[in-house]
């Protein structure tokens, strides 16, 4: 594999020589939708910069093994997707360039117009991401939001949630109970209140209880509380208590996902990345604020993908320039908005996008009230690396089975988690 990528990478650079046009390569991962939208971007580009910029496009599944392959193989791409979780290692490897001195000295970019989250996540001091030199800038930000059946409400005349207060969790629980239904009289439930995915959607129930994974500097796992054994039970007894959810076996007949896409589902997760797949949805859909725990308040996340500059480019003015342009020029990210892969990047772009009645989903505002006001990063995204956070998640199958409780099973996984966490601060040369 790393011979097969070196090849393909390494071609550009010959090339290049070749015809003495300039030249960079550019690795990135996703679907059809995102690689139409990409290439047409990166020709106005080419024309404005008088260079040919090679596109090497991956699965999202393949791209961090191959990315990888090509570091391995000394063959770094000029530009590159680098995920948040990555940039600690990334910057103390040597594979990622700073560039600060470009983007601050644009005279194209305006950094506050770009959301501050996507820019901060990028940045790192040699101890704390968020802070410091830049290293990359934000392909995107990814507010992981949360969506409901509108048709399905409609039907069975049950008032629409408000699109500016969240429900409680006894008011979420309560619709879900109501949406759960044998709609063909067999006997089998074949409608349900919601379906979620306890590694995707903890952290939002543990966060609006008043638990966080993590205290303030990131040297101690803080799972181990009652609020966060709380909010796990509560999500466990959707499915053991509250019936609210498909069963183990049901969901591996067909996952929840694909029950969602089939109009079987009440509630589900709805992130920007969706919006182009759910254009084909035969019912109605739109976004709430998520059910909130004690706090009162909405908790998420917000993913996202960096554009860096790999270490050794031959032009990193000029590669730093393609970064700049992808993250933030107007007509490239109007053409990934449209695609219906993003938000838009920059700020001023935003509200027009809002007000857009033309595309779904209706209330956009929540995607952006998640990036400025209640979205946070995922809990391994600032750490070195994500061992100590998958690990909470190795073992977690008997609390949501019902076989044992939340509490036990954190008191288990606490010293465990943060047995990994301590080794991943060490190799970070974090005391």
């Amino acid at each position: 594999m790393i011979a097969t990528t070196g090849l393909l990478l390494s071609g550009c650079s010959a090339g290049a020589a070749d015809t003495g046009e300039k030249q960079l390569t550019f690795m990135f991962r996703g679907g059809e939708d995102e690689k139409a939208a990409y290439t047409t971007a990166i020709k106005a580009f080419e024309k404005a910069n008088d260079v040919k910029v090679k596109i090497i496009s991956t699965t999202a599944d393949d791209y961090s093994t191959k990315l990888k392959a090509a570091i391995a193989g000394k063959q770094i791409p000029d530009v590159f997707y680098i995920a948040q979780g990555d940039i600690q290692a990334y910057v103390n490897n040597g594979v990622v360039l700073d560039i600060t001195e470009y983007v601050e000295d644009s005279d194209t970019l305006d950094l506050d117009n770009i959301w501050e989250y996507g820019v901060d996540s990028y940045r790192f001091d040699g101890s704390l991401v968020g802070e410091g030199a830049i290293y990359a800038l934000p392909k995107d930000v990814g507010p992981f939001s949360f969506g409901y059946n509108k048709s399905m409400f409609e039907a069975a005349g049950i008032p629409l949630p408000d699109v500016d207060v969240p429900l409680t969790l006894e008011e979420f629980v309560d619709i879900s109970k109501q949406l759960t239904k044998d709609l063909d009289g067999d006997g089998e439930l074949d409608q349900w209140g919601t379906g979620l995915n306890v590694k995707w959607s903890l952290q939002s129930f543990a966060w609006s209880n008043g638990a966080d994974f993590l205290n303030e500097d990131r040297t101690k796992v803080t799972v181990d509380t009652p609020e966060f054994a709380e909010a796990l039970q509560w999500f466990a007894d959707l499915s053991n208590v509250e019936g609210v959810t498909p069963s183990t076996a049901q969901a591996q007949t067909l996952d929840t996902y694909q029950r969602w896409m089939s109009g079987q589902i009440a509630f589900f997760p709805v992130g920007p990345w969706d919006v182009s797949t759910y254009a084909e949805l035969d019912f109605d859909w739109d976004l709430i604020p998520y059910p909130a725990g004690k706090t009162g308040e909405s908790a998420t996340w917000v993913g996202s993908l960096g554009i860096a500059v790999g270490s050794t480019t031959e032009d990193p003015e000029l590669s730093a320039k393609l970064v700049e342009y992808l993250s933030a020029d107007v007509t490239a990210q109007q053409t990934l908005v449209d695609a219906g892969v993003q938000i838009p990047n920059l700020k001023d772009m935003a509200d027009t996008w809002v007000a857009d009645s033309t595309t779904k989903p209706a209330n956009k505002q929540e995607f952006l009230d998640i990036v400025n006001d209640y979205g946070r990063a995922l809990p391994a995204n600032n750490t070195y690396n994500a061992e100590w956070y998958d690990e909470l998640f190795t073992n977690i199958q008997p609390v949501l089975d019902g076989t044992q409780t939340a509490a036990d099973y954190l008191k288990e996984a606490q010293p465990k988690m943060q047995a990994f966490l301590d080794d991943a601060n060490a190799q970070a040369g974090i005391g």
